[in-house]
Order: structure tokens, then sequence, then C-alpha cells
């Protein structure tokens, strides 16, 4: 048996690892084509681009793991089916459940590096991004806005911006709402911006433009004063206090000190608590993946439907993500108990048990 079992576990592992390989490097993708651009059109460091690419990865394989795994084991009892394996060892009197044992416990390992990951690792990745991005939209502010988009990152102003060349703009547009009194306008062909890292701030200078200044006649309204070149200070509006850390930035124990604190203060914790439950019953993922793929997959190896396995990996994974995001919004906006999160994880769980009394009794 033992070595029936590392037979299975060797075929299933190059499949495993392809699957992992080839999800994670897609979904990346989602993401390259902005890093690319941030270092090409934006003139972005090119070690900020990397780390900020390295931040992405420990969030996506939370996410490629599972499905990895659950697409790795229906391949592998398919392929096995296919070459009649499965039919000689359950003829030489092996048991089915002597097979779905080691994926089982591959799962649990699976499942707490998934937790160690999505605790520990995932949290400080996630802060750690958005510390950069802060970097970069400071060192190079062009980098961090879009043209054809209305800007809101700078405090008291909204701007657009047509067209955006490295720190040079063309036909920009500034406004700045007023109480009681009309939006200022400043208008102008062409710009620039200056970095002031140091101050946290940025300089904007504007050329051939007009700009809306105060009528000394009558203070309520504006005229228009024309300019070759208008220098102004912009501040970021989130660059006059820390990063704000969200739940997604804490690990499991900072959440849990957080509610105690919030508790006390009669603040309400129930985002905190949806967010704790949601990574721990996550987490379980590839157990659960595990429970349920293994039994599916040798009752499909069985009819040697060989090309059927994405097909049912694709599902069980949209069923599971359905069933989570649905518990994580009523949790979130109906205020129902977070303990539902777990409902997924149970609802396969069941259905896997079922399946595998069904599969190793027949």
């Amino acid at each position: 048996m033992k070595i029936i079992r590392n037979y299975i576990l060797k075929e299933f592992l190059s499949p495993f690892l392809l699957c992992l390989a080839i999800l994670t490097f897609v979904m990346l993708m989602g993401n390259m084509v902005k890093l690319v651009d941030m270092i090409i059109n934006k003139g972005v460091n090119v070690l900020l681009v990397f780390q900020l690419f390295a931040f992405y990865i420990p969030l996506l394989l939370s996410y490629t793991l599972p499905v990895a795994y659950l697409i790795a084991i229906l391949f592998t009892f398919s392929r096995l089916s296919a070459d009649n394996e499965l039919l000689a060892i359950r003829t030489s009197g092996i048991n089915l459940w002597q097979l779905i044992k080691p994926f089982l416990a591959l799962g649990i390992l699976l499942s707490l590096f998934l937790f160690l990951l999505s605790d520990r690792i995932i949290p400080r990745a996630h802060f750690a991004s958005k510390k950069t991005l802060s970097e970069v939209g400071l060192k190079n502010p062009a980098a961090a806005l879009e043209a054809g988009t209305f800007i809101t990152s700078f405090e008291r102003y909204i701007i657009f911006i047509y067209e955006i060349n490295g720190n040079k703009l063309t036909n920009v547009r500034i406004y700045e709402p007023q109480e009681n009194k009309p939006t200022r306008t400043i208008v102008a062909k062409k710009g620039e911006f200056i970095s002031l890292p140091a101050e946290k701030k940025i300089k904007l200078k504007l050329m051939n433009g007009t700009s809306d200044e105060i009528d000394p006649k009558d203070p309520t309204n504006y005229y228009k004063l024309q300019f070759k070149t208008f220098f102004m200070t912009l501040n970021l509006a989130n660059q006059n206090r820390e990063i704000d850390i969200k739940p997604k930035d804490l690990t499991i124990s900072e959440i849990q000190a957080k509610i105690k604190e919030f508790s006390k203060s009669g603040i309400e914790t129930q985002p905190l608590v949806t967010e704790m439950h949601k990574r721990i019953a996550f987490s379980a993922s590839p157990f659960i993946f595990a429970l349920l793929g293994s039994p599916i997959a040798l009752a499909l190896g069985r009819h040697h439907k060989k090309k059927s396995g994405l097909i049912i990996a694709f599902l069980i994974t949209l069923i599971y993500f359905i069933l989570t995001l649905g518990a994580e919004a009523l949790s979130l906006q109906l205020s129902l108990p977070a303990v539902i999160l777990w409902a997924p994880d149970l609802i396969c769980l069941l259905w896997g048990l079922i399946l595998m009394l069904r599969i190793c009794v027949s």
C-alpha cells in the first residue's frame, strides 16, 4: 500500500505544481499591464514596481492554491482510471478509502499553510503594498494618476488631465469647490508635477492658462486671470496622516485585540469579527476540496470522463466562492452572526462525506 500511495502522490505532484504556477501567473497578468505601464510610461523605479509585484503573490496564492489542489486531484484520478490502474487497484482488494486518505492528510497540511499565509504573511504584504503605493504617489505623482478621469487624490481640488506623459501634463482642468460660492476653476494648456517628498507635498507648474481669482468688488464672484506660468502646491489627501490600517492588514491576534478594545468603547465590531471568521474558514478550503473532490474524481474515473475534471473543478470552486461571498454579505449587511462564514465549509463537508460513504462502501 505504501508503494501505491507514493506512486499516486508522485502522479499528483506534477499537475498540482503546474496548475498552481499557471493559475498564479494568469492572475498576476491582470496586474502586469499596469505595473509595466508604471515602469515604461510613468518612470516609476523598477525596484518599487517589483516590490508591488511580490506583495500581490501571497494574496493570489491564497486563492490559487486550493483551486490547483482540487484540479490536480481530479486530474490524477482521471488519469489513473483512463490507464485502468484504478481498476487494477480495486481488483486487488484495496479499498478506495486507502487512496483518498493521503489527499485528506495533505489537505490538512495545505490548510495549515494557508492559515499561516492568511494570518501572518498576507496582512503584512497588503499593508506594505499600500505603503509602497503611497511612496510612489509622493516620488512620482503622475504614476498614481490616470488621464481622462476625475482625480480626487488631492485635498480641496478635483483635477482632470487629458494627457499624462511622465510628469508632463496636457490640457489640465482644476476645480476647487467652495461653500456658498461658485466653484473655482483653473485651466492650463500644459503642466508639470514637481515632487516634494520630504514635505509630503507636490508642486504643480501650470503654463498658458486662466485662473479664477476673487473679484475685489464682489468677493462672492471670480474674474478670469490669464497667466503664462502659475505655481500651486497640492497636498495628497491621505498623506497628512498615517496610512489607515484596515482589518485586512491585521493578524488574527491583532483583530481579537481590536475587538476587545472596540467592545469596551461601544464601537461596532461586526466587520472585524466577520474578517476573522472568513479568514479562518477559508483556510480550510484545501481540506474541504480534498474531501469533496476525491470521491467525485473516483466516480468520474469509473466512467472514464477524463475531460470533465476542469469543468467539475470550476463548478465546485464557483459554488464555494459564491457561498462564501453570500455568507460575508449576510454577516456585514444584515448583521447575522459571523459564524455564518462557516456555512460554505459545512455544506461542502456534508456533501463530501455523503459522496465519500457512497464511493467507499460500493
